[in-house]
């Protein structure tokens, strides 16, 4: 039995969250935020970049993110319908200008 405790925590320890960094779209729900994640790819054929865009909601337990923040996400189990990622840390405020 404890052979198998120990592989757990091994198992556990070696696979880290996975994280995601975007942009606050929207933050009027309470404790959820709209982020926007940009991801860049590069077309098969022609080899032009393109951006990819998807829009996920996060937990974000104390409202701390604003409109425009860039945020770093972790994946968590799922906390509702939509959201299954939670707010880590505000990377950078927004600026305020529009």
């Amino acid at each position: 039995m404890t052979t198998a405790t120990k592989k757990d925590e091994k198992a556990t320890a070696l696979t880290p969250k996975r994280e995601e960094v975007g942009i606050v779209i929207s933050n009027k729900m309470q404790k959820t935020i709209v982020v926007k994640l940009d991801r860049r790819i590069r077309h098969a054929k022609y080899g032009k970049f393109l951006t990819k865009t998807k829009k996920v909601k996060a937990h974000d337990e104390a409202n701390t993110a604003k409109i425009g923040d860039l945020v770093l996400l972790v994946a968590t189990r799922p906390l509702s319908k939509d959201k299954r990622y939670a707010l880590k840390e505000v990377l950078r405020k927004a600026s305020g200008v529009i």
